[in-house]
């Protein structure tokens, strides 16, 4: 397993997936190049050097786990998987993870890269990394996109590794969003609720394994020892002394202070996944800035947004994680006949399908309503649509289709209310006391009691189709 972010992206180059872009300016050229290139099925990972006003040094990673392969390389998977394999991968390789995390506490160790420089009191200045301008609207730049995020119960002293977004608000202040219900959350405001300011620690530039686990709903507290357990080996931490905090020991830039309980400042908009500048203007957190550690020539982590309807694969590895943890979780909760699970990466938990093969009546209700509500896909869905075992679950055509020819809305629709949703909701007018949607529940399988007298698809002839291109190949040349 790779130790860095360095050598991921020497094994990214060497399996010819990395473009090296020189130049492009930090004002909106970086997002605008990642939006364009990230469009395409296949394309490579950017990193940007020689950045305009950063001739010193700085360098920004766009499109990072984007494509099956960068995903296979990320999470040490063999080979040169489509998407379908790679799913099938995670889903194998999940609940061994989940029961080895008890084997691979992190190890604490001495000894940093980022060590090699520090910055404190008067000489701590943000502006010495290139924190890009992603979007037109972003109300500043955002250094923290693909970060990881280390904060501590007070309570029970656990601690907590996630992906929050992080505005440079001046050269000693960040901003710190994070949506309620989520754990840094939920730590910062227990600080916060007794008058204590909060400390915390932030990860700018690491392997893109630390974002993909900070970034996704494992168990909680629980991080460090799922990195372990995917590395098969302990994940190194260095204990950093100001906050006490364990940061990632193989970090680009390391980002230490406090979030005091009585300070806020106006934070967003900023392009979030959905597409839209949702979160609109508000007060949020801040972190006073008290040390910065940092590599030579160091590499942020970017993972910026766009419009999924334009860049479905932003958000690729996401999508065929969370639809492996999913499907397991599914049949952990003891649904039976699932033949596949699609959460969809241009529309993430907003688009859940789930493909099964009907066994029982009210068999695709319950799948629905288990869909709906897993740790995988709770937070800010949408739409749950089940589908039966003959219709490919991340085709949208075939789903559509399903949709329109096997459900009847009077029977087949349902709605679910009040369920956890976000600030980052478009469809929330703000400002809001809280933050709930509602779900979409469609049963687009055949009806059950009568679904082998369902009238018979038009398939062709599979032996027909061979004989046909065998005769006539040059017209799918």
């Amino acid at each position: 397993m790779m130790q860095d972010l360095r050598t991921w992206l020497e094994a990214v180059e060497n399996i010819g997936q990395l473009e090296v872009v020189s130049g492009a300016h930090w004002n909106l050229e970086m997002g605008a190049l990642v939006g364009l290139v990230a469009g395409k099925q296949e394309h490579p990972a950017l990193l940007f050097d020689k950045i305009p006003d950063y001739e010193k040094g700085g360098r920004v990673l766009g499109c990072a786990m984007t494509t099956p392969g960068r995903v296979a390389v990320t999470f040490d998977i063999q080979g040169n998987p489509n998407h379908y394999e790679l799913a099938e991968e995670f889903r194998q390789k999940l609940p061994g993870w989940e029961k080895g995390m008890r084997s691979f506490p992190p190890k604490a160790v001495n000894q940093a890269a980022f060590l090699e420089n520090i910055q404190t009191g008067k000489d701590i200045n943000l502006w010495t990394f290139p924190s890009p301008l992603w979007c037109e609207l972003d109300i500043g730049r955002y250094i923290g996109t693909g970060d990881a995020v280390v904060t501590r119960d007070p309570d029970t002293g656990e601690i907590n590794v996630g992906t929050y977004r992080i505005m440079v608000h001046d050269e000693k202040t960040l901003g710190l969003f994070i949506a309620p219900g989520k754990h840094g959350r939920i730590h910062v405001e227990k600080y916060r609720s007794r008058g204590q300011d909060c400390p915390v620690a932030v990860s700018f530039g690491h392997h893109p394994l630390v974002f993909g686990i900070a970034a996704l709903e494992v168990p909680s507290g629980a991080e460090y020892n799922f990195l372990g357990a995917v590395r098969n080996e302990p994940y190194p931490v260095f204990i950093e002394e100001i906050t006490g905090l364990p940061v990632p020991a193989d970090s680009e830039i390391i980002v230490v202070g406090r979030s005091p309980a009585g300070k806020t400042r106006e934070e967003g908009p900023f392009s979030e996944w959905t597409g839209y500048y949702a979160s609109k203007q508000a007060q949020a957190p801040i972190i006073e800035v008290e040390r910065v550690y940092y590599r030579h020539n160091p590499v942020i982590l970017g993972v910026p947004n766009s419009n999924p309807a334009q860049s479905a694969y932003f958000r690729y590895y996401r999508g065929v994680i969370k639809s492996a943890m999913l499907h397991n979780e599914l049949e952990k909760a003891g649904l039976v006949g699932v033949r596949a699970v699609s959460i969809s990466e241009a529309f993430g938990e907003q688009w859940v399908v789930v493909s099964i093969t009907q066994r029982y009546a009210g068999h695709a209700k319950q799948a629905a309503l288990l869909a709906s509500q897993s740790r995988s896909s709770v937070h800010m869905g949408r739409y749950v649509v089940v589908v039966d075992d003959d219709i490919d679950p991340r085709d949208i055509d075939e789903v559509i289709w399903a949709i329109c020819t096997r459900s009847d809305p009077v029977q087949d629709i349902d709605i679910i209310r009040r369920t956890w949703s976000s600030p980052l909701d478009p469809i929330i007018r703000k400002p809001a006391e809280a933050f709930f949607n509602s779900r979409g529940i469609i049963d687009a399988c055949k009806p059950f009691e009568w679904k082998d007298e369902f009238p018979k698809e038009i398939i062709m002839d599979q032996e027909l189709a061979k004989r046909v291109k065998g005769k006539w190949g040059d017209i799918f040349v």
